[in-house]
């Protein structure tokens, strides 16, 4: 059972401070949050990076024809330069221990058709989270 504020005596968000700088994630990451493109598109390019190295990962993206892996090409790239410049890690030891997209909140547009009908469209968008480590 987690001792709570109140049974130790401190405040609230004493506690909260101290319980996060404990669960603090020391791995570098980086996160995409409303890109314009729907989790499956986007997954199909996520599993063919998830567990490789860096370097390999790059070239996948960089000749892989669908539109997410721009944005994900984009998005590695960052995820490197957090690991060189604020965590001091070498970017050969560097893979991709995780890599997912979640949903986020949907576009409704209207689409007229025939006969006074109106269609609903629906734009997806996604959260893609890239976390690197080194081996």
């Amino acid at each position: 059972m987690e001792k709570t504020a109140i049974k130790t005596g401190i405040s609230r968000s004493k506690f909260k401070r101290e319980r996060n700088a404990n669960n603090k994630e020391t791995r570098p990451s980086a996160k995409l949050s409303y890109a314009r493109v729907s989790v499956q598109k986007a997954c199909f390019v996520l599993d063919a990076i998830r567990g490789k190295n860096v370097q390999t990962a790059l070239a996948i993206l960089e000749y892989n024809p669908r539109y997410a892996s721009s944005i994900i090409k984009k998005l590695l790239q960052s995820a490197i330069a957090n690991a060189e410049n604020n965590n001091g890690m070498n970017v050969e030891n560097l893979y991709i221990a995780e890599c997912y997209a979640n949903k986020g909140p949907t576009m409704k547009r209207v689409r007229p058709r025939a006969q006074g009908r109106a269609y609903r469209i629906e734009k997806r968008l996604s959260h893609i989270t890239i976390v690197l480590d080194e081996k």
